[in-house]
């Protein structure tokens, strides 16, 4: 049957990355979000909003004569050169790290599945599984499982292998009881199938399509996203271990450039600062590759240094290191903005303006119900009110010894931000930033954790949420313009930085050069004369 055009849609489940995806193969887009179109002739291209347009336009115009591919065009035409997939061993993380037996979590999905009338939930990841109120079943290839997982899993979960989701995903769609027609009306099934609104078409045809499917926002991002009393003191323990590497750091850092002169490209700095991390109790990996960039390279939001191919780090231009590490009893991701020489005007001016917004946010309380798509400009305000922005989200979801980028959470614009509240024991990112193409960028990340607010009042007689920041690396004082802050903005910026100095100086015996750095670093800015002190 001859096609038109073939539409596809990017994959945007964090769950899911693989060496290359199927839409970065065929577009050379990498992004979270897009969506392609391929006819005889041409091809587009749309990303983010423009992607919801896009298909929103598709379906008003031509939505009718739009047919599901069971066969993905992309990877018959990939063929034998597609990247093999990932095949490192499953693990079982104990419940020390974990806090809650997963025996006890699907009991709470099927719950939920109860609550809504749903005959079950197909979740995927490198992976299947299929919850059902009286089975678990996990289809993977039993040669990633490590020797503690079936053991673990036990009668729990039945193991199949990876490709028999298909054949078992039509049995679950023909299984489904069917109540009898009315009036004209062909049969429909009591209950439906679950699977995620990112699942694949495929997938959905299997289980009857439609009639026997209903595509939901995953229930299980939505629990994973609420992280429980042991996972959130792990966040905060992994970040004070991963906030001392990253003074260690940049003071390593610092004397290599000014001092000694070394000459360092920024592949060999991220090198170092992973030496640095593979050294603290309970490292396992890093959370993504390190964006190690200098000078002009840092106006690039998602800019990769190459080996070999990279630039050597200018200790008289802005230096931008995102990086982030995998504990045992946590994610993190933290950004710093540095300069080892003397700043501009306008660096200085930015960075205080992007600190402002950093601090705004870590200090909102809001009512119950609040999306990060409500608070987002909080974080933007001040650049705002010098005419000045950014071109990327506030904040992100992470998460515990998970994925760095965890939805379905976050702050910003994008339309799904608006459509979840933000809960307690959520965790996100607090990341503005401000980039001039072609000169330098600058962005700050910490992160946050959503926990009940102590208020005076509790208006609507409903909870009201604020952050606690975890993130314990200094803020660059040459880059402070103190006459910008308010009294407010220096206290915060004095309190935190006193709490990065008591929680982190122990890790600095006998390192004096880290610990005089921290000390400089975190010296308390000058209220009475607006100066830094």
């Amino acid at each position: 049957m001859p096609f038109k055009s073939y539409h596809l849609k990017t994959a945007t489940n964090p769950n899911i990355l693989l060496p290359v995806m199927p839409e970065e193969f065929i577009s050379g887009f990498s992004g979270s979000a897009g969506t392609a179109v391929i006819t005889s002739e041409k091809a587009a291209l749309a990303t983010d909003a423009e992607a919801r347009k896009l298909s929103e336009k598709i379906k008003k115009k031509g939505g009718a004569e739009l047919l599901g591919v069971k066969a993905n065009l992309v990877d018959l035409v990939w063929a034998n050169e597609r990247p093999p997939r990932p095949n490192e061993k499953v693990s079982v993380l104990d419940i020390e790290f974990a806090g809650k037996k997963f025996a006890e979590k699907i009991e709470d999905l099927r719950k939920e599945l109860d609550k809504k009338k749903s005959a079950g939930l197909i979740v995927f990841f490198f992976s299947y599984a299929a919850i059902t109120p009286t089975t678990a079943t996990l289809y993977v290839d039993q040669s990633k499982l490590g020797d503690k997982v079936i053991p673990h899993l036990g009668e729990n979960v039945r193991i199949r292998p990876y490709s028999a989701i298909f054949e078992d995903s039509k049995a679950f769609g023909e299984s489904l009881e069917m109540l009898a027609p009315i009036a004209g009306r062909p049969p429909i099934p009591k209950k439906k199938f679950w699977i995620s609104t990112k699942a694949s078409w495929a997938l959905s045809l299997e289980l009857g399509g439609e009639e026997k499917v209903e595509e939901v926002r995953s229930p299980v991002g939505d629990a994973k996203a609420i992280k429980n009393a042991t996972e959130l003191e792990g966040m905060r323990a992994c970040h004070i271990r991963d906030g001392a590497s990253l003074s260690e750091y940049f003071a390593w850092l610092e004397e290599e450039l000014v001092v000694k002169g070394t000459k360092l490209d920024e592949v060999q700095a991220a090198d170092k600062l992973e030496e640095i991390r593979s050294k603290k109790d309970r490292f396992v990996g890093l959370s993504f590759d390190t964006i190690s960039s200098t000078g002009p390279n840092a106006a690039v939001i998602h800019y990769k240094p190459e080996r070999g191919n990279c630039s050597i780090i200018d200790p008289t231009a802005l230096y931008l290191c995102d990086s982030g590490a995998q504990y045992l009893d946590g994610t993190t991701d933290t950004t710093r903005t540095l300069h080892f020489g003397e700043p501009k005007e306008m660096e200085r001016k930015a960075y205080t303006l992007v600190l402002k917004g950093v601090i705004a946010l870590d200090r909102a309380v809001f009512p119950k119900g609040t999306s990060g798509f409500a608070l987002d400009s909080l974080a933007r305000q001040f650049l705002w009110r010098e005419g000045l922005d950014y071109r990327h989200g506030t904040g992100h979801g992470v998460g515990s010894y998970l994925n760095v980028h965890e939805g379905p959470i976050g702050i910003g614009t994008r339309i799904q931000y608006s459509e979840v509240p933000l809960s307690i024991g959520n965790v996100l990112s607090d990341e503005p930033g401000y980039y001039e193409d072609g000169n330098f960028g600058i962005r700050i990340e910490n992160m946050i954790m959503a926990q009940e607010a102590e208020t005076n009042h509790k208006f609507g007689d409903k909870p009201w949420l604020s952050f606690e920041h975890v993130t314990m690396v200094p803020m660059c004082r040459k880059l402070i313009d103190g006459k910008m802050l308010t009294p407010e903005e220096r206290t915060w910026l004095n309190d935190y930085h006193q709490e990065v100095f008591d929680k982190t100086k122990g890790f600095f015996k006998g390192d004096e050069r880290t610990l005089k750095w921290l000390e400089r670093e975190t010296r308390s800015i000058n209220v009475m004369e607006f100066t830094l002190a």
